[in-house]
């Protein structure tokens, strides 16, 4: 059960450190666009970049739980954990946003460079989304031992 934990959060922080970089650099290039128009365009490339990366580590790392021994995929419980995956996920991912963009948009006020304020909004946003996300997995039971 650590363990599925483990390659969770280790799929999460892989593709946030590719979205950070990415973000970072879409933030700077688009940097002579008003501040709402940066914060959410970076936000929307963040996204992108995040789900992209998330789902192919995830489908990796998980290809085969799901698969019965006859070598067929075990719908029901496939289901089952996606629901709870994305139900965890999309928690997380409405605190993370709304976090991201206030302080995304409130460095740009105040005259970060926009790389900075993208960089500064997605590190302190990820920290909250980790421990929503995490309690979440937990509330729903998404890695509870099968016994």
């Amino acid at each position: 059960m650590i363990q599925e934990y483990v390659k969770l959060n280790k799929n999460i922080l892989i593709a946030f450190a590719a979205s950070i970089i990415i973000s970072a650099i879409v933030a700077q290039i688009l940097s002579e666009q008003s501040d709402y128009l940066n914060t959410t365009f970076t936000t929307i490339v963040d996204y992108v970049i995040y789900f992209s990366v998330f789902s192919a580590l995830f489908y990796f790392d998980n290809r085969k739980k799901y698969l019965l021994p006859s070598g067929e995929l075990d719908n029901k419980k496939l289901r089952n954990d996606l629901k709870k995956l994305i139900t965890s996920l999309g928690i997380g991912e409405i605190i993370y946003t709304i976090c991201r963009w206030i302080i995304q948009y409130y460095l740009l006020q105040i005259n970060y460079d926009p790389y900075l304020a993208s960089f500064v909004s997605q590190g302190i946003s990820t920290i909250i989304y980790m421990i929503v996300v995490n309690l979440s997995v937990k509330l729903t039971r998404l890695y509870r031992h099968d016994s």
